[in-house]
């Protein structure tokens, strides 16, 4: 590029403009860590590379020039199928020219690439499709560098004889483990540590260990350890020690603790502050808490007590020091091994279907703006009617916390018919500008977006008058302010979805069967965000997150969530609704 013929010379301005917006994402000006990860990027892509996004390009790019305009990518889609099965999966655009439903479709999706441009690069065609195909590809398990961690445990108050499951889950999940035995325990309050940090950094130094952590009283040499700068490094510390008022600034730390610790007793706000001191997006409190009451009288989850049941469960313990070695932060690192917990077929269904609003309405088989109608059969046989049976009838890997019937039972119930939700207008008013907004909000937090991490299939239940008004409302589907579902008194107010559709239909949340027997139920797509744990008091906004940012839906539980709480109408697509019996 000539730096001299900027101004006299359209493409060149043009590729600077390209560049410039692709440095700050948008915004009027970009600082040097923006510049230093854009121009990390550049080296990356002079590296020769064969890779599918650069072929399917290249191919659109018809006379190479480095620039796509509309009309060149409708032209491909009609007379290449490789690129019409990249761009629109499932879909045959070779008819686009004739369909309009069709061509709006791709006039769509030219926009969200070019965002806005009369051409696009491959560097806008790259960004678009990094953050869609993210989610139809399967994403390596979380647990594959295990063997090759080495983990330095301080002995004491880590619960080798009271709690030995603890000790031998991290021992049994592949790591190098190395225990520090020879300090004492630190019984008193007070107690001084002082005189032992020396003697534990000479056996981390022989260790050279890439995580330390602690449990309850030995977190106090944790504390001192940071003090002192002896380690600086990823942290995990079982039960939040009363010593620690303050995380370090550089370094990711994880702190597990439950609302009936008896040892520590701590509000939940207070842990709230604490882990608010420390760097964003590099500290995570995995907490556990008492439900509401049901109607019983009894809870449907109790919180863990200083001895932290949860963590021996759902592989949570190993999953947390994980995390801390995650580059991306370890909340962020957690999220993603939700996923984890379903069954295989289930994640390939997920796959198939997609984790975007872009990969759901490209199914859709009509522009989604017909009138008093929005509802149409999914055609049994075909891919999309198996994968939506297959995630309706999974269920997780591990037992489901409530188990409302035998597993059996389920075995028996069939889903007899699916139809695709397509209302173009509510789409329009509701879910795509939300699912737009939290894009923005994450990536102001310094948080990418992560199809699949970030969104998640699940289930609603409601009576038949409901069920109408959320598919043919024009405006927004589910109205979570407005709700006062039976549950809102559990984890607080909002629309509540479970990840199993066997909770719905157990939980009698269906409303009264038809004549014939026959139930329905609508499976959604939930744009989650960043969940925080429900709270039975919590009414209208979720707390902050990293101000003036706050959670995006709230959960049952943070090992392993089987209900998601939304308090935003634009938070759910619904997606399909399922007549079973």
């Amino acid at each position: 590029m000539d730096g001299d013929s900027l101004l006299s010379d359209e493409s060149s301005f043009d590729q600077l403009h390209s560049i410039f917006e692709a440095m700050s994402g948008g915004k009027k000006s970009f600082d040097f860590k923006a510049f230093s990860k854009f121009a990390l990027q550049a080296c990356e892509a002079k590296t020769p590379r064969s890779n599918k996004m650069m072929d399917i390009f290249n191919l659109i790019d018809a006379d190479g020039n480095g620039y796509v305009s509309k009309l060149e990518l409708v032209a491909s889609m009609q007379s290449n199928a490789a690129v019409d099965e990249f761009m629109t999966p499932g879909v045959d655009s070779s008819t686009v020219m004739d369909d309009e439903a069709m061509f709006e479709k791709v006039d769509a999706l030219f926009e969200a690439i070019a965002g806005g441009k009369k051409r696009m690069q491959f560097s806008d065609f790259e960004r678009y499709y990094r953050k869609t195909v993210t989610a139809a590809q399967p994403r390596p398990p979380s647990d594959v560098n295990r063997q090759n961690t080495r983990i330095f445990i301080i002995g004491p108050g880590f619960g080798n004889q009271i709690n030995p499951r603890q000790s031998q889950m991290i021992e049994n999940s592949g790591y190098q483990v190395k225990w520090c035995f020879t300090i004492p325990n630190p019984e008193q309050p007070n107690f001084p540590v002082e005189p032992y940090l020396d003697q534990i950094k000479a056996e981390m130094d022989a260790f050279r260990p890439h995580v330390v952590a602690a449990a309850s009283k030995g977190g106090v040499y944790v504390i001192g350890l940071w003090h002192r700068r002896y380690w600086r490094g990823p942290t995990l510390m079982l039960n939040a020690h009363p010593m620690c008022t303050k995380l370090p600034q550089d370094m990711q730390v994880v702190i597990a603790s439950g609302s009936n610790d008896e040892v520590y007793p701590n509000t939940r706000a207070n842990l709230e502050e604490l882990m608010a001191t420390g760097p964003p997006n590099k500290c995570f409190l995995y907490y556990t808490a008492n439900s509401g009451h049901l109607q019983s009288g009894q809870l449907s989850r109790v919180g863990d007590y200083h001895n932290m049941e949860s963590l021996i469960n759902h592989d949570v313990l190993p999953r947390l020091i994980d995390a801390t070695l995650c580059p991306q932060g370890p909340e962020v690192h957690f999220l993603r091994t939700w996923r984890e917990r379903l069954v295989e077929e289930r994640i390939q269904a997920e796959l198939w279907l997609g984790y975007s609003p872009e990969q759901v309405t490209r199914l859709w088989s009509t522009s989604g703006e017909e009138q008093g109608n929005h509802l149409f059969d999914v055609q049994p046989g075909t891919m999309e009617y198996r994968h939506v049976c297959a995630a309706f009838k999974a269920l997780p890997k591990e037992t489901q916390a409530y188990i409302l019937s035998p597993p059996e039972v389920w075995a028996a119930v069939r889903p007899l018919r699916v139809q695709r939700v397509e209302n173009a207008l509510q789409g329009e008013g509701s879910w795509r500008p939300y699912y737009k907004s939290l894009c923005r909000s994450l990536e102001d937090q310094g948080v990418e977006f992560e199809p699949g991490t970030h969104t998640a299939w699940a289930f609603h239940g409601c009576d038949s008058n409901a069920l109408e008004s959320i598919i043919n409302n024009p405006v927004a589907g589910f109205q979570p302010l407005a709700s006062g579902t039976r549950s809102a008194t559990l984890w607080g107010s909002g629309t509540y979805f479970a990840r199993d559709a066997k909770y719905v239909a157990d939980g009698g949340f269906c409303g009264q069967p038809a004549k014939d027997g026959t139930r329905r139920c609508m499976m959604c797509l939930l744009i989650t965000g960043m969940p925080c744990l429900g709270d039975p008091n919590q009414k209208g906004v979720l707390p902050f997150r990293n101000k003036p940012h706050r959670y995006n839906c709230s959960v049952d539980c943070l090992a392993s969530p089987e209900v998601f709480i939304v308090q935003h109408t634009g938070a759910a697509v619904p997606a399909y609704v399922i007549t079973f019996a």
